[in-house]
């Protein structure tokens, strides 16, 4: 009896022993323990998204890879595969699982001494405080506090919310947390259409994600699988036969691919992830799991990548055959060989082309490799033309095809048509371009920007020249210069002097003799021909008159140049811009200058779909707050931005740009029979070539130049390289869309005029244009003086000057060197060079056509 009675108390001692020793512990750790609390506000980091304008997904970014799921939106199969493999009596413990506890004790105590990893007992609820809460330190400390921890959470959150919190954040491997995002890359399949067999790998990735891998260790990967759905039988969950079914089918990994969208529009996807990076920060981006409404038109993207591609293509075949720049030190095992460099350094020409490995020269036959297969090469009317030789000149191609390409040698190759049966695989040369470029398509009136090509290959140089790129606009920052003239009082009918001009920019500077392209002159020359016509003289005398400042201030208005200098030759884009900024630039003339920003995005959410930014500035009259139109009320956009500028000054500069289309260096886009405003650019040497032009929709801009800055090559224009691209684009983007005029703001008078002299005509006459002047500029017979920047000049509009000065009818130039050059008297007749101390004017020629008077070698 006494024995019973010693027992009874012993038991009772160890039992006070042992709560006494957990309220101990209790209270030690407790007091330290994080608040369980703030797992109401569970916001864990989640994927961002970037769609096109018409909701194609573009592009993801994460630091965790994630979709935020809720439990209800779940398989339940998927649910019970976890619990059964996990937590089998989770729905029935208080947080935690003393079986599960016991039973991994001694599992660990039998595996003692035996190398094995220690068996865990943590509860799905031990699981979700370690995640969030405590960490994954192991130490016994960890897990005490985790357990007062999982009690807690038991008591504040349902079963369910446990497990939401859980499935969303465990890690499944693979840059993968939780389930949704598990089944996506691991199946590239949604929840809702993963088989039982992939629900219940799934739930046996968190034991060790790595080694359980379906490609590293596939029958491991398996084998873990059907431990899964075996403990999904013993619990009830699934039948004999669902779970014999799921055993025999294999499991196969689908990696996501990229969205096709993706593979045309890294510049424009890296652009808008370096935008969100400086607004939101690396946490917001990679962490926010924001949906993010881009600009782009996936259409006119693939249109602006091609047109590029193709123009500079077009290019390079042109400056001759440069020889291969890469080279395999051994045809044997060439396709080995091959497919190693090309892991190094990818193959970056269009679809069509392929990588390929001169193989054999036998006879000026050539024989050549390809992943596709072995063929011959030839050259085709798409292969280069000529040798490339110094400052882009092209001189004779051999005949002789080793005097092209030697065995070993990696060239680019275009498959011909399929080969006739018994016959080869032929092969066109082909060579991937050294130029570069970049092209813009914007939104006139809000600044969207529908397309950004930012150069050959994103894959060749991540380098966007479209936004990054610091280069000399050349005679496309003419039509500025020309809205400053317009400000300053003159019209498009002036005449201004294409003649030659010294100027003296200072102390010890040598002179500067600017020139005209071609070096030619046209003699007195409306404003309207000189920007036809691009004539750099006539543009230099106008900012001598004007004045810089004047240029500047335009620049800076319109956001071309920021803090242009006063210097003269940066009135012939002299200056450093971006292909943006220029574009933005036109964009705001062409839109009566209604001030836009250049924006990639057109809306932002956060994770709960509140909108943190919106681009367009318009508000909706008839909608509620939310944008959503009130019923029985007919919504309207309301633009309540205002000109910065008088737009009758815009739309003048803007109507002579269609000159520019239709009989000036951009002439060959008449074809189009669109009302198209622009302007080429080529500068000093050609090292860059420009086209920038508009509808009253769009506005399309292209540069060309290379990297490092040197000629193009001889002849080569804006209106030769750059216009054909963008013709390529605007004939596409165009054609189904009715042509649409510029519209012509109040404040103006619109005459017919002859294009060449300025003179009014009769409607009807033949050449006559329309031209718009502001109220008391229009042209009359008492305007016959010319600008020619050195001598007084009456603006159009002013009083009439002096009857002594009306006689004078010579200008008052240097004259070239060694020439007196004719100039032309009131009565048209042409007369020797005569300067004259006092100033000098010269008539407006009476004739209907342009003046063209040719001297010893050059046009006057």
């Amino acid at each position: 009896m006494w024995l019973i009675r010693w027992m009874m108390y012993a038991g009772f001692a160890a039992i006070v022993c042992v709560v006494g020793g957990a309220v101990g512990v209790y209270w030690h750790f407790a007091p330290g323990l994080p608040d369980h609390k703030q797992l109401t506000d569970y916001q864990p980091p989640t994927t961002t998204r970037l769609y096109t304008a018409d909701g194609k997904l573009l592009a993801e970014y994460a630091r965790e890879k994630r979709v935020f799921v809720p439990v209800a939106a779940m398989p339940k199969r998927l649910v019970q595969a976890f619990v059964a493999a996990e937590d089998q009596r989770f729905f029935r413990h208080p947080g935690v699982d003393p079986i599960g506890i016991g039973r991994a004790l001694m599992t660990n105590l039998r595996n003692m001494g035996q190398g094995r990893r220690p068996e865990g007992a943590s509860s799905i609820t031990q699981q979700v405080a370690k995640n969030f809460l405590v960490g994954g330190e192991a130490t016994i400390q960890r897990k005490i506090r985790e357990a007062i921890l999982a009690l807690r959470i038991e008591n504040a959150f349902s079963k369910q919310r446990i497990l939401e919190l859980y499935l969303n954040e465990i890690y499944l491997g693979g840059g993968n947390y939780g389930v949704a995002a598990a089944a996506l890359n691991y199946f590239d399949k949604s929840l809702d259409e993963l088989s039982l067999s992939e629900m219940a790998y799934l739930a046996a990735l968190p034991k060790a994600p790595n080694r359980y891998h379906i490609k590293r260790n596939p029958e491991g990967a398996h084998n873990r699988r059907d431990y899964v759905l075996n403990r999904m039988l013993e619990d009830g969950y699934i039948s004999e036969a669902e779970m014999a079914a799921a055993r025999a089918e294999k499991l196969a990994l689908r990696r996501r691919v990229d969205p096709p969208e993706l593979a045309t529009a890294e510049f424009f996807a890296e652009e808008v992830r370096r935008n969100l990076l400086t607004a939101y920060g690396d946490k917001g981006l990679y962490e926010g799991g924001m949906t993010v409404r881009t600009t782009l038109d996936f259409a006119v993207q693939k249109l602006a990548d091609e047109a590029l591609r193709d123009g500079l293509i077009a290019y390079d075949r042109k400056h001759g055959w440069r020889g291969a720049t890469e080279k395999l030190t051994s045809v044997d095992g060439w396709q080995d060989r091959l497919k190693r460099h090309l892991r190094e350094r990818p193959f970056t020409g269009p679809p069509s082309w392929r990588p390929a490995v001169v193989l054999d020269i036998d006879k000026n036959v050539v024989q050549v490799g390809t992943l596709d297969g072995e063929g011959v090469l030839q050259r085709d009317k798409d292969s280069p033309r000529g040798k490339t030789l110094p400052n882009q000149r092209v001189g004779a191609l051999s005949q002789r095809w080793t005097d092209i390409v030697q065995p070993g040698d990696i060239i680019a190759v275009e498959p011909q048509a399929p080969p006739a049966a018994g016959k080869p695989q032929v092969y066109g040369l082909r060579q991937i371009p050294n130029v570069d470029g970049a092209l813009l398509v914007m939104d006139i009136k809000t600044g969207r920007i529908l397309a950004m090509s930012g150069g050959w290959s994103y894959q060749r140089s991540q380098y966007n020249r479209a936004t990054q790129a610091m280069r000399q606009p050349g005679s496309s920052f003419k039509p500025f210069v020309y809205l400053a003239a317009m400000e300053a009082g003159l019209t498009p009918s002036t005449l201004v002097l294409d003649g030659p001009i010294e100027i003296q920019p200072g102390r010890n500077q040598p002179v500067w003799r600017p020139t005209n392209y071609g070096g030619d002159f046209l003699g007195p020359t409306t404003v309207r021909q000189g920007l036809e016509k691009s004539r750099n003289l006539m543009t230099v005398r106008m900012a001598k008159f004007i004045g810089m400042d004047r240029v500047a201030r335009i620049a800076r208005d319109f956001g071309v140049d920021e803090n242009m200098r006063l210097f003269l030759p940066l009135s012939l884009g002299a200056g450093e811009t971006t292909l943006l900024r220029m574009t933005m630039g036109y964009a705001m003339m062409g839109n009566g200058t209604k001030r836009i920003t250049p924006s990639l995005v057109d809306r932002v959410q956060d994770r709960n779909g509140r909108t943190v930014f919106r681009h367009d500035p318009r508000s909706c009259d008839g909608c509620a707050a939310d944008g959503v139109p009130v019923d029985g009320q007919m919504p309207s956009i309301v633009d309540r931005r205002q000109p910065f500028m008088d737009p009758a000054l815009t739309y003048q500069v803007v109507n002579m740009m269609q000159g520019v289309t239709t009989r000036g260096t951009a002439a060959r886009l008449a074809a189009l029979r669109r009302p198209i405003a622009g302007k080429t650019g080529t500068t000093n040497d050609a090292k860059d070539v420009w086209f920038i032009g508009m509808t009253p929709d769009v506005v399309i801009g292209v540069y060309v130049g290379f990297d490092d800055p040197r000629t193009l090559g001889p002849g080569e224009t804006g209106g030769g390289t750059a216009v054909p691209i963008f013709e390529q684009v605007a004939r596409t983007l165009l054609k189904d869309k009715s042509p649409t005029p510029f519209r012509v703001p109040p404040g103006l008078r619109m005459l017919r005029v002859n294009p060449h002299t300025g003179q009014r005509m009769h409607s009807g006459e033949p050449g006559s244009i329309w031209e718009g002047f502001k109220p008391g500029t229009e042209p009359t017979e008492d305007d016959w003086q010319v600008l020619d920047g050195v001598s007084p000049f009456r603006l159009p509009g002013s009083p009439v000057p002096t009857p002594d000065a009306a006689e004078r009818d010579v200008i008052a130039v240097a004259p070239p060197s060694g020439q007196d050059p004719p100039v032309m008297g009131a009565d048209g007749a042409l007369r020797p060079y005569a300067p004259t101390t006092s100033g000098g004017i010269a008539p407006r020629p009476p004739n209907p056509g342009a003046p063209s008077l040719t001297g010893t070698g050059e046009t006057y």
